[in-house]
């Protein structure tokens, strides 16, 4: 599940919010992309108090922003509410303004 926010077409920046549901498989899990030189663990998912997980970017607002989630053992995913998914990464384009 994504949440951007600062999308108007004044904004310099927005944020992003990464989000898995509560029956998503337990364990750590990290958004890695573009924003964050694709380095697991910087941006970590938190479990918040109604089960789900999330985590926020700020990106500048005409930043393409590449990535994909990283649980434990190695377990790549990619995020189906992307505004587009390739072979190697979830895609969200920049905001329009």
């Amino acid at each position: 599940m994504l949440k951007l926010t600062g999308s108007s077409a004044k904004a310099i920046t927005r944020k992003i919010t990464f989000a898995l549901p509560a029956d998503h498989p337990a364990g750590k899990v990290s958004v890695v992309g573009n924003f964050n030189d694709w380095t697991p663990g910087t941006d970590v998912l938190k479990k918040r108090s109604n089960g789900t997980m999330s985590a926020t970017v700020t990106v500048p607002a005409d930043y393409i922003v590449a990535f994909r989630y990283l649980g434990e053992n190695d377990a790549w995913f990619d995020e189906p509410e992307a505004d587009f998914v390739d072979a190697g990464a979830s895609v969200i384009l920049a905001k329009a303004g």
